[in-house]
Protein backbone atom coordinates (compact mmCIF):
# COMPACT_ATOMS: atom_id res chain seq x y z
CA UNK A 1 0.00 0.00 0.00
CA UNK A 2 2.98 2.42 0.60
CA UNK A 3 3.25 4.37 -2.42
CA UNK A 4 6.24 4.37 -4.49
CA UNK A 5 9.17 6.28 -3.80
CA UNK A 6 10.12 9.20 -6.12
CA UNK A 7 13.05 11.98 -4.92
CA UNK A 8 11.81 15.39 -5.90
CA UNK A 9 13.94 17.12 -8.24
CA UNK A 10 16.25 19.70 -7.28
CA UNK A 11 14.89 23.00 -6.80
CA UNK A 12 18.23 24.98 -7.63
CA UNK A 13 20.05 25.66 -10.75
CA UNK A 14 22.48 22.78 -12.08
CA UNK A 15 25.31 25.18 -11.21
CA UNK A 16 26.29 27.39 -9.09
CA UNK A 17 26.67 31.22 -9.49
CA UNK A 18 30.03 31.92 -8.65
CA UNK A 19 32.29 29.88 -11.19
CA UNK A 20 33.81 27.09 -9.25
CA UNK A 21 35.51 24.16 -9.93
CA UNK A 22 33.34 21.28 -10.26
CA UNK A 23 35.54 18.14 -10.78
CA UNK A 24 36.16 17.06 -7.63
CA UNK A 25 38.40 14.33 -7.11
CA UNK A 26 37.82 13.83 -3.42
CA UNK A 27 34.42 14.58 -1.68
CA UNK A 28 34.54 16.64 1.36
CA UNK A 29 32.12 14.47 2.87
CA UNK A 30 35.10 11.70 2.45
CA UNK A 31 37.88 14.25 4.22
CA UNK A 32 37.71 14.13 7.86
CA UNK A 33 38.16 17.30 9.86
CA UNK A 34 41.51 16.12 11.45
CA UNK A 35 42.37 16.55 7.56
CA UNK A 36 40.95 19.88 7.17
CA UNK A 37 41.84 21.70 10.54
CA UNK A 38 45.62 20.75 10.80
CA UNK A 39 46.12 23.66 13.74
CA UNK A 40 46.97 21.31 16.78
CA UNK A 41 45.34 23.48 19.70
CA UNK A 42 42.26 23.69 17.60
CA UNK A 43 41.95 19.54 16.60
CA UNK A 44 42.29 19.12 20.81
CA UNK A 45 39.49 21.38 21.40
CA UNK A 46 37.32 19.33 18.74
CA UNK A 47 38.40 15.84 20.16
CA UNK A 48 37.50 17.99 24.11
CA UNK A 49 34.00 18.92 22.05
CA UNK A 50 33.08 15.73 20.65
CA UNK A 51 33.92 13.86 23.80
CA UNK A 52 31.79 16.27 26.43
CA UNK A 53 29.15 18.48 24.95
CA UNK A 54 25.70 17.70 25.97
CA UNK A 55 23.97 18.90 22.85
CA UNK A 56 25.73 15.90 21.16
CA UNK A 57 25.28 13.61 23.48
CA UNK A 58 21.73 14.39 23.43
CA UNK A 59 21.43 13.92 19.88
CA UNK A 60 23.54 10.43 20.20
CA UNK A 61 20.61 9.33 22.71
CA UNK A 62 17.84 10.50 20.86
CA UNK A 63 19.43 7.84 18.13
CA UNK A 64 19.42 5.25 21.08
CA UNK A 65 15.81 6.02 21.72
CA UNK A 66 14.18 6.22 18.40
CA UNK A 67 16.54 3.00 17.61
CA UNK A 68 14.38 1.52 20.47
CA UNK A 69 11.08 3.04 19.44
CA UNK A 70 11.25 1.03 16.27
CA UNK A 71 12.24 -2.42 17.81
CA UNK A 72 8.61 -1.52 19.22
CA UNK A 73 7.06 -1.43 16.14
CA UNK A 74 9.11 -3.62 14.39
CA UNK A 75 7.64 -6.25 16.95
CA UNK A 76 4.30 -5.91 15.72
CA UNK A 77 4.96 -8.58 12.77
CA UNK A 78 5.74 -11.30 14.99
CA UNK A 79 2.80 -13.35 17.26
CA UNK A 80 3.39 -12.64 20.78
CA UNK A 81 3.52 -16.12 23.37
CA UNK A 82 2.66 -15.72 26.77
CA UNK A 83 2.70 -18.45 29.27
CA UNK A 84 0.57 -18.62 32.04
CA UNK A 85 0.19 -20.68 35.14
CA UNK A 86 -2.66 -20.55 37.72
CA UNK A 87 -4.66 -21.44 40.42
CA UNK A 88 -8.14 -21.00 41.03
CA UNK A 89 -10.19 -22.25 44.28
CA UNK A 90 -13.52 -20.89 45.10
CA UNK A 91 -16.44 -21.19 47.87
CA UNK A 92 -19.86 -22.07 46.47
CA UNK A 93 -22.64 -22.33 49.35
CA UNK A 94 -25.15 -24.12 49.74
CA UNK A 95 -28.09 -21.67 48.40
CA UNK A 96 -26.69 -22.48 44.92
CA UNK A 97 -25.53 -26.34 44.93
CA UNK A 98 -29.27 -27.31 46.23
CA UNK A 99 -26.99 -29.19 49.16
CA UNK A 100 -26.99 -29.23 52.61
CA UNK A 101 -23.22 -27.62 52.82
CA UNK A 102 -20.70 -25.42 50.54
CA UNK A 103 -18.67 -26.75 48.27
CA UNK A 104 -15.26 -26.10 47.49
CA UNK A 105 -13.91 -25.90 44.08
CA UNK A 106 -9.90 -26.20 43.42
CA UNK A 107 -8.72 -25.30 39.70
CA UNK A 108 -5.21 -25.68 38.54
CA UNK A 109 -4.25 -24.10 34.76
CA UNK A 110 -0.91 -23.94 32.62
CA UNK A 111 -1.28 -22.93 29.21
CA UNK A 112 0.71 -20.92 26.57
CA UNK A 113 -1.91 -17.93 24.45
CA UNK A 114 -1.09 -15.91 21.66
CA UNK A 115 -3.18 -12.64 22.17
CA UNK A 116 -4.25 -10.38 19.08
CA UNK A 117 -1.90 -11.22 16.15
CA UNK A 118 -2.57 -9.43 13.23
CA UNK A 119 -2.09 -10.91 10.17
CA UNK A 120 -0.46 -8.27 7.74
CA UNK A 121 -2.21 -9.19 4.79
CA UNK A 122 -2.80 -5.62 3.57
CA UNK A 123 0.24 -4.55 4.89
CA UNK A 124 -0.90 -2.32 7.75
CA UNK A 125 2.42 -3.16 10.35
CA UNK A 126 5.10 -3.19 7.41
CA UNK A 127 4.12 0.22 6.41
CA UNK A 128 4.30 1.47 9.88
CA UNK A 129 7.39 -0.33 10.68
CA UNK A 130 9.23 1.18 7.23
CA UNK A 131 8.08 4.81 8.92
CA UNK A 132 9.83 4.07 12.07
CA UNK A 133 12.73 2.64 10.19
CA UNK A 134 12.55 6.10 8.24
CA UNK A 135 12.52 8.36 11.77
CA UNK A 136 14.94 6.16 12.82
CA UNK A 137 17.68 6.81 10.24
CA UNK A 138 16.40 10.61 9.80
CA UNK A 139 17.49 11.11 13.49
CA UNK A 140 20.91 8.93 12.87
CA UNK A 141 21.19 11.68 10.15
CA UNK A 142 20.16 14.32 12.29
CA UNK A 143 22.87 13.50 15.21
CA UNK A 144 25.40 13.23 12.31
CA UNK A 145 24.51 17.08 11.33
CA UNK A 146 24.84 18.17 15.03
CA UNK A 147 28.42 16.78 14.71
CA UNK A 148 29.29 18.34 11.65
CA UNK A 149 27.56 21.86 13.53
CA UNK A 150 29.90 21.39 16.55
CA UNK A 151 32.95 20.74 14.98
CA UNK A 152 32.25 24.14 12.84
CA UNK A 153 31.19 26.23 15.47
CA UNK A 154 34.08 24.88 17.83
CA UNK A 155 36.44 26.09 15.35
CA UNK A 156 34.60 29.43 14.26
CA UNK A 157 34.78 29.75 17.97
CA UNK A 158 38.78 29.52 18.06
CA UNK A 159 39.45 31.55 15.35
CA UNK A 160 36.69 34.13 16.77
CA UNK A 161 39.99 33.71 19.92
CA UNK A 162 42.69 34.23 17.41
CA UNK A 163 41.40 37.25 16.07
CA UNK A 164 40.15 38.85 19.24
CA UNK A 165 43.83 37.65 20.06
CA UNK A 166 45.33 39.73 17.51
CA UNK A 167 42.98 42.85 17.85
CA UNK A 168 44.12 42.80 21.58
CA UNK A 169 47.49 42.88 20.83
CA UNK A 170 46.94 46.17 18.38
CA UNK A 171 45.36 47.67 20.76
CA UNK A 172 48.11 47.23 23.39
CA UNK A 173 50.43 48.23 20.84
CA UNK A 174 48.78 51.34 19.91
CA UNK A 175 48.12 52.11 23.09
CA UNK A 176 52.04 52.11 23.63
CA UNK A 177 52.38 54.66 21.18
CA UNK A 178 49.77 56.69 21.83
CA UNK A 179 50.67 57.31 25.90
CA UNK A 180 54.50 58.17 24.47
CA UNK A 181 53.43 60.73 21.94
CA UNK A 182 51.15 61.78 24.61
CA UNK A 183 54.25 62.25 27.07
CA UNK A 184 56.56 63.53 24.35
CA UNK A 185 52.78 66.62 23.93
CA UNK A 186 52.74 67.41 27.43
CA UNK A 187 56.56 68.06 27.68
CA UNK A 188 55.94 70.45 24.33
CA UNK A 189 53.22 71.85 26.06
CA UNK A 190 54.96 72.75 29.57
CA UNK A 191 57.40 74.28 27.11
CA UNK A 192 54.84 75.96 25.79
CA UNK A 193 56.05 74.52 22.22
CA UNK A 194 52.12 72.82 21.83
CA UNK A 195 48.89 73.99 22.99
CA UNK A 196 46.56 72.48 25.18
CA UNK A 197 44.75 71.71 22.32
CA UNK A 198 47.43 69.68 20.89
CA UNK A 199 47.47 67.96 24.85
CA UNK A 200 43.39 67.21 25.01
CA UNK A 201 43.97 66.05 20.98
CA UNK A 202 47.16 63.00 22.80
CA UNK A 203 44.83 62.74 25.58
CA UNK A 204 42.05 61.20 23.28
CA UNK A 205 43.69 59.08 21.60
CA UNK A 206 45.16 57.36 24.61
CA UNK A 207 41.37 56.81 25.97
CA UNK A 208 40.44 55.55 22.89
CA UNK A 209 43.43 52.90 22.82
CA UNK A 210 42.47 51.93 26.78
CA UNK A 211 38.85 51.60 25.70
CA UNK A 212 39.46 49.20 22.82
CA UNK A 213 41.47 47.20 24.87
CA UNK A 214 39.36 46.77 27.45
CA UNK A 215 36.47 45.98 24.65
CA UNK A 216 38.86 43.31 22.96
CA UNK A 217 39.92 42.24 26.69
CA UNK A 218 35.81 41.60 27.46
CA UNK A 219 35.09 39.92 24.02
CA UNK A 220 37.92 37.17 24.47
CA UNK A 221 36.58 36.54 27.79
CA UNK A 222 33.24 35.73 26.35
CA UNK A 223 34.92 33.64 23.71
CA UNK A 224 36.44 31.55 26.06
CA UNK A 225 33.22 31.09 27.96
CA UNK A 226 31.68 29.93 24.60
CA UNK A 227 34.31 27.78 23.70
CA UNK A 228 34.33 25.97 26.97
CA UNK A 229 30.22 25.65 26.46
CA UNK A 230 30.98 23.98 23.39
CA UNK A 231 33.69 21.35 24.83
CA UNK A 232 31.70 20.50 27.49
CA UNK A 233 34.95 21.14 30.45
CA UNK A 234 37.20 23.77 31.60
CA UNK A 235 39.48 24.57 28.73
CA UNK A 236 43.38 23.62 28.94
CA UNK A 237 44.99 25.45 31.36
CA UNK A 238 47.99 26.32 29.34
CA UNK A 239 45.94 27.50 26.50
CA UNK A 240 45.80 30.88 24.88
CA UNK A 241 45.03 31.98 21.49
CA UNK A 242 47.89 32.32 19.02
CA UNK A 243 47.13 36.10 17.35
CA UNK A 244 46.52 35.70 13.98
CA UNK A 245 49.13 37.31 12.14
CA UNK A 246 50.14 34.76 9.49
CA UNK A 247 48.77 35.04 6.37
CA UNK A 248 48.52 31.13 5.12
CA UNK A 249 45.22 30.01 6.27
CA UNK A 250 45.49 26.89 8.15
CA UNK A 251 43.18 24.77 6.30
CA UNK A 252 42.89 22.58 3.59
CA UNK A 253 41.27 23.60 0.27
CA UNK A 254 37.68 22.04 -0.59
CA UNK A 255 36.52 21.75 -4.26
CA UNK A 256 32.39 22.41 -4.05
CA UNK A 257 31.63 19.94 -7.19
CA UNK A 258 28.22 19.82 -8.08
CA UNK A 259 25.17 21.10 -6.68
CA UNK A 260 23.47 17.32 -6.59
CA UNK A 261 26.55 16.16 -5.00
CA UNK A 262 24.63 17.85 -1.77
CA UNK A 263 22.65 15.22 -1.40
CA UNK A 264 24.91 12.74 -0.99
CA UNK A 265 27.10 14.82 1.34
CA UNK A 266 24.88 16.91 3.93
CA UNK A 267 23.42 14.79 6.74
CA UNK A 268 20.47 17.48 7.55
CA UNK A 269 19.40 17.06 3.61
CA UNK A 270 19.32 12.99 4.08
CA UNK A 271 17.39 13.53 7.09
CA UNK A 272 15.04 15.30 5.43
CA UNK A 273 14.96 12.59 2.90
CA UNK A 274 14.18 10.28 5.32
CA UNK A 275 11.58 12.20 6.82
CA UNK A 276 10.29 12.11 3.56
CA UNK A 277 10.23 8.55 2.91
CA UNK A 278 8.59 8.06 6.79
CA UNK A 279 5.53 10.30 5.67
CA UNK A 280 5.16 8.11 2.28
CA UNK A 281 5.17 5.10 4.83
CA UNK A 282 2.09 6.59 6.65
CA UNK A 283 0.04 6.35 3.54
CA UNK A 284 0.61 2.51 3.41
CA UNK A 285 -0.58 2.67 7.00
CA UNK A 286 -3.12 4.98 6.39
CA UNK A 287 -4.26 3.06 3.18
CA UNK A 288 -4.32 -0.67 4.62
CA UNK A 289 -6.85 1.11 7.49
CA UNK A 290 -9.50 0.56 4.31
CA UNK A 291 -9.90 -3.31 4.41
CA UNK A 292 -10.20 -5.91 7.31
CA UNK A 293 -8.24 -6.89 9.83
CA UNK A 294 -7.80 -10.19 11.05
CA UNK A 295 -6.93 -10.80 14.50
CA UNK A 296 -6.21 -14.40 16.12
CA UNK A 297 -5.94 -14.97 19.19
CA UNK A 298 -5.83 -18.81 21.11
CA UNK A 299 -4.19 -20.82 23.88
CA UNK A 300 -3.52 -24.63 24.75
CA UNK A 301 -2.50 -25.84 27.78
CA UNK A 302 -3.96 -28.07 30.64
CA UNK A 303 -6.44 -27.51 33.26
CA UNK A 304 -7.08 -29.96 36.50
CA UNK A 305 -8.74 -30.01 39.45
CA UNK A 306 -5.75 -31.80 40.92
CA UNK A 307 -2.06 -30.67 41.24
CA UNK A 308 -0.96 -34.17 40.18
CA UNK A 309 -3.74 -34.94 37.52
CA UNK A 310 -1.94 -31.66 35.78
CA UNK A 311 0.01 -33.32 33.19
CA UNK A 312 -2.03 -36.83 33.02
CA UNK A 313 -5.48 -37.85 32.10
CA UNK A 314 -7.72 -35.76 29.82
CA UNK A 315 -6.26 -32.29 31.13
CA UNK A 316 -5.36 -30.97 27.75
CA UNK A 317 -7.65 -28.21 26.55
CA UNK A 318 -7.29 -24.96 23.92
CA UNK A 319 -9.02 -22.50 21.98
CA UNK A 320 -8.97 -20.66 19.28
CA UNK A 321 -10.74 -17.38 18.78
CA UNK A 322 -10.20 -15.81 14.82
CA UNK A 323 -11.64 -11.89 14.41
CA UNK A 324 -12.35 -10.16 10.71
CA UNK A 325 -12.59 -6.38 11.28
CA UNK A 326 -14.45 -4.94 8.15
CA UNK A 327 -14.68 -1.09 8.62
CA UNK A 328 -18.16 -0.38 6.63
CA UNK A 329 -18.88 3.44 8.77
CA UNK A 330 -16.58 5.43 10.55
CA UNK A 331 -17.82 8.98 9.91
CA UNK A 332 -15.18 9.44 7.48
CA UNK A 333 -12.40 8.85 10.06
CA UNK A 334 -9.79 6.73 7.92
CA UNK A 335 -10.56 9.17 4.47
CA UNK A 336 -9.16 12.14 7.04
CA UNK A 337 -6.50 10.44 8.33
CA UNK A 338 -5.60 9.17 4.84
CA UNK A 339 -6.05 13.10 3.98
CA UNK A 340 -3.89 13.63 6.70
CA UNK A 341 -0.83 11.10 5.54
CA UNK A 342 -1.19 12.76 1.85
CA UNK A 343 -1.03 16.53 3.20
CA UNK A 344 1.72 15.74 5.61
CA UNK A 345 4.17 14.06 2.45
CA UNK A 346 3.45 17.24 0.74
CA UNK A 347 4.42 19.22 3.71
CA UNK A 348 8.12 17.18 4.32
CA UNK A 349 8.38 17.59 -0.03
CA UNK A 350 8.38 21.08 1.08
CA UNK A 351 10.79 21.09 3.85
CA UNK A 352 12.97 18.84 1.89
CA UNK A 353 12.86 21.49 -1.13
CA UNK A 354 13.61 23.99 1.58
CA UNK A 355 16.52 22.46 3.02
CA UNK A 356 18.05 21.99 -0.14
CA UNK A 357 17.33 25.61 -1.18
CA UNK A 358 18.92 26.73 1.83
CA UNK A 359 22.40 24.70 1.16
CA UNK A 360 22.44 25.68 -2.21
CA UNK A 361 22.08 29.28 -0.78
CA UNK A 362 25.21 28.85 2.10
CA UNK A 363 27.62 27.18 0.00
CA UNK A 364 26.85 30.26 -2.79
CA UNK A 365 27.77 32.51 0.09
CA UNK A 366 31.05 30.71 1.08
CA UNK A 367 31.72 30.52 -3.20
CA UNK A 368 30.94 34.50 -3.39
CA UNK A 369 33.36 35.25 -0.25
CA UNK A 370 35.98 32.71 -1.38
CA UNK A 371 36.04 34.22 -4.73
CA UNK A 372 36.85 37.76 -3.43
CA UNK A 373 38.32 37.84 0.01
CA UNK A 374 42.02 37.17 -1.20
CA UNK A 375 41.43 40.31 -3.56
CA UNK A 376 39.86 42.11 -0.56
CA UNK A 377 43.19 40.72 1.89
CA UNK A 378 45.60 42.06 -0.60
CA UNK A 379 43.67 45.39 -0.68
CA UNK A 380 44.00 45.92 2.78
CA UNK A 381 47.47 45.19 3.10
CA UNK A 382 48.49 47.77 0.54
CA UNK A 383 46.22 50.14 2.73
CA UNK A 384 48.05 49.14 6.02
CA UNK A 385 51.30 49.47 4.27
CA UNK A 386 50.48 53.18 3.10
CA UNK A 387 48.80 54.23 6.10
CA UNK A 388 51.74 53.16 7.84
CA UNK A 389 53.98 55.14 5.43
CA UNK A 390 51.63 57.99 6.31
CA UNK A 391 51.93 57.75 9.80
CA UNK A 392 55.31 57.95 9.86
CA UNK A 393 55.96 60.88 7.46
CA UNK A 394 53.35 62.86 9.65
CA UNK A 395 55.00 62.05 12.96
CA UNK A 396 58.65 63.03 11.10
CA UNK A 397 57.10 66.76 9.93
CA UNK A 398 55.29 66.94 13.33
CA UNK A 399 58.46 66.42 15.35
CA UNK A 400 60.42 68.90 13.02
CA UNK A 401 57.74 71.15 13.34
CA UNK A 402 56.21 71.15 9.41
CA UNK A 403 52.52 70.20 10.52
CA UNK A 404 51.14 69.90 13.80
CA UNK A 405 49.59 67.20 15.84
CA UNK A 406 46.47 66.78 14.36
CA UNK A 407 48.11 65.54 11.31
CA UNK A 408 49.66 62.55 13.33
CA UNK A 409 46.37 62.16 15.08
CA UNK A 410 44.72 61.29 12.21
CA UNK A 411 47.61 59.27 10.48
CA UNK A 412 47.37 57.09 13.78
CA UNK A 413 43.60 56.66 13.99
CA UNK A 414 43.61 55.75 10.25
CA UNK A 415 46.07 53.27 10.50
CA UNK A 416 44.83 51.81 13.83
CA UNK A 417 41.49 51.30 11.67
CA UNK A 418 43.59 50.02 8.54
CA UNK A 419 45.15 47.21 10.77
CA UNK A 420 41.49 46.19 12.60
CA UNK A 421 40.18 45.35 9.55
CA UNK A 422 42.57 43.63 8.18
CA UNK A 423 42.55 41.20 10.94
CA UNK A 424 38.96 41.27 10.64
CA UNK A 425 39.18 40.45 7.05
CA UNK A 426 41.89 37.62 7.79
CA UNK A 427 39.27 36.43 9.91
CA UNK A 428 36.55 36.20 7.82
CA UNK A 429 38.96 34.11 4.82
CA UNK A 430 39.49 31.75 7.82
CA UNK A 431 35.53 31.23 8.78
CA UNK A 432 34.43 31.24 5.62
CA UNK A 433 36.50 28.15 4.32
CA UNK A 434 35.22 26.72 7.63
CA UNK A 435 31.13 27.25 7.03
CA UNK A 436 31.90 26.09 3.10
CA UNK A 437 33.66 22.91 4.86
CA UNK A 438 30.07 22.89 6.55
CA UNK A 439 27.67 23.54 3.83
CA UNK A 440 29.35 21.03 1.71
CA UNK A 441 28.95 18.28 4.23
CA UNK A 442 33.04 17.87 5.41
CA UNK A 443 33.65 15.03 7.08
CA UNK A 444 29.80 13.55 7.28
CA UNK A 445 31.06 9.94 6.46
CA UNK A 446 33.66 9.81 9.57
Amino acid sequence: MIPDYQRPPLPVNDNWPTAADTTATTSPADLGWRDYFTDPQLQHLITLALANNRDLRVAALNVEKIQAQYRIVRSALFPELDATAGFHRQRIPSALTNTPNATHQTQYTISGAVAAYELDLFGRVRSLKAAALEQYLATAETRRAAQLSLIAETATQYLAARQLAGQLQLARHTLQAAQAIAEVVNLSVQHHIMTDLDLHAAAIQVHAAQASLARYERLLAQTRNTLTLLIGALLPADWSPAATTDETPPLADLTPGLPSDLLLRRPDLRAAEHQLKAANADIGAARAAFFPKILLTGSAGTISAQLSDLFTGPSYMWSFMPQITIPIFDGGRNAAELDVAKITTRIEIANYEHRIQQAFREVADALATRATINEEIRAREQLVTAQQQRYNLSLIRYENGIDNYLGVLTAQQDLYQAQQDLIIARYYRLTNQTALYKALGGGARE
